[in-house]
């Protein structure tokens, strides 16, 4: 606490204020402070950063780091054993297996960056609505989000696709409308919290906009939680598409999505098993690795995991 020293002040001058290094506001709260924080703290969560941003470089210019065209056929040489030139063999059409993991980083990636951007801008708004406004606003958000999280989020999926069919845009509406619910009730609970706050409670006494009070004071305060969820989420969609591609009503052929791999090549499963397990590590290592990442920055950025 800031401490008042009188040191020979004339009749009627006021103490000056002394307020020590420490107890400076907000010194120790920005945004470079929490990254040096993760980089000491947690290396697991940096190492997957690190990943992340490789494979993001790879899809973006997989033109140039693939060995070859992921759409190039050589049925002489289908099913060829990994070798020198075909690190992890040629499938079932003779395409390389590399190539097409590099590719298939673009739209793995993509369906879990965009979706779940869409999915959660949804959630944040109606959970800062239902949380601010309250009454019957609150109550026909929140049920409707009940609904939405009684149904499997894949179950859901499925049934959105084979309403609409099958496609990389049709996954994005699929998912981007099922995934919503959750973050709502997370933002919905910060809101009510924030709400309450005595800034806020400041900004209504002077007649600042609702609207404005929503974006300018509330909505800053919980990025932090959404960013967590943002790379929390990302797996979770990337999970989807590959087993809606691996139920053949996400991408189609000839899209190299790991998911799809993964189902044209089950059935050399036993043969030339490469041809699965490939496809399968890299889903593994990308959801890994977002998951890492998520553990890593929540252990940063959650004020009430900082308090314990």
């Amino acid at each position: 606490m800031a401490e008042f020293e009188k040191k020979g002040y004339p009749d009627g001058a006021e103490p000056e204020l002394m307020v020590s290094h420490e107890d400076q506001i907000g010194e120790a709260d920005t945004w470079s402070d929490k990254v040096k924080t993760l980089v000491r703290q947690n290396k697991l969560a940096v190492f997957s950063a690190v990943v992340i941003v490789l494979i993001l470089l790879a899809a973006v210019f997989a033109p140039l780091v693939a060995p070859y065209d992921h759409l190039e056929q050589s049925l002489t040489d289908r099913l060829a054993h990994p070798s020198m030139e075909h690190w992890l063999g040629q499938d079932e059409l003779g395409r390389d297996v590399l190539s097409r993991i590099i590719f298939g980083a673009r739209i793995s990636l993509t369906i879990g960056l965009v979706p779940t951007l869409i999915s959660m801008g949804i959630g944040t708004m109606l959970g800062m609505c239902a949380g601010f406004y309250g009454g019957k606003i609150d109550f026909v958000i929140m049920r409707l989000a009940d609904i939405m999280l009684a149904f499997p989020s894949l179950l859901l999926a499925m049934v959105v696709m084979y309403t609409m069919g099958g496609g990389l845009i049709n996954i994005f509406i699929a998912l981007s409308l099922i995934n919503w619910a959750s973050t709502a009730r997370v933002v919905r609970s910060q809101t009510l919290s924030l709400k309450e706050k005595e800034y806020v409670e400041a900004a209504r006494s002077i007649g600042v906009k609702k609207r404005t009070i929503m974006f300018r004071h509330i909505l800053p305060n919980c990025l932090p939680t959404l960013i967590v969820l943002f790379t929390l989420n990302i797996p979770s969609a990337i999970l989807s598409e590959a087993s809606l591609s691996f139920l053949g009503i996400g991408a189609q052929p000839p899209s190299a999505s790991w998911g799809l791999m993964v189902s044209r090549g089950k059935k050399y499963l036993f043969s030339e098993p490469w041809l699965c397990i490939a496809p399968s590590v890299a889903i593994m290592i990308v959801v890994l690795a977002f998951n890492f990442l998520g553990d890593g920055l929540r252990d940063v950025l959650d004020p009430y995991l900082k308090e314990q």
